[in-house]
């Protein structure tokens, strides 16, 4: 175990952040996975909310630093190419 009270400290808080950004990359992926499924249902009215729901979590997380922003530059890319494809398809 450490012994100094400064890295003490700092493995409490880097653990603290370990939880929470996990949590929010698996929030993240599981509003990916939404507008897949709603594609994958043919539900052209739902795909829109969808799409607009996983954008805004997905610029949240890169502003809380939790991925970094050319990340989530390249997700919101790849699914609005998914969704654009979809929309004009069907």
């Amino acid at each position: 175990m450490r012994k100094n009270k400064g890295a003490v400290k700092k493995a409490r808080q880097s653990e603290a952040k370990r939880l929470r950004n996990s949590h929010v990359k698996s929030t993240m992926k599981t509003y990916m996975k939404k507008i897949v499924t709603v594609m994958e249902n043919k539900d052209k009215e739902h795909v829109d909310g969808a799409f607009k729901k996983a954008v805004s979590f997905i610029n949240k997380a890169a502003s809380k630093g939790v991925i970094h922003a050319n990340n989530a530059s390249r997700k919101v890319s790849r699914l609005s190419k998914k969704v654009h494809t979809f929309l004009s398809k069907a």
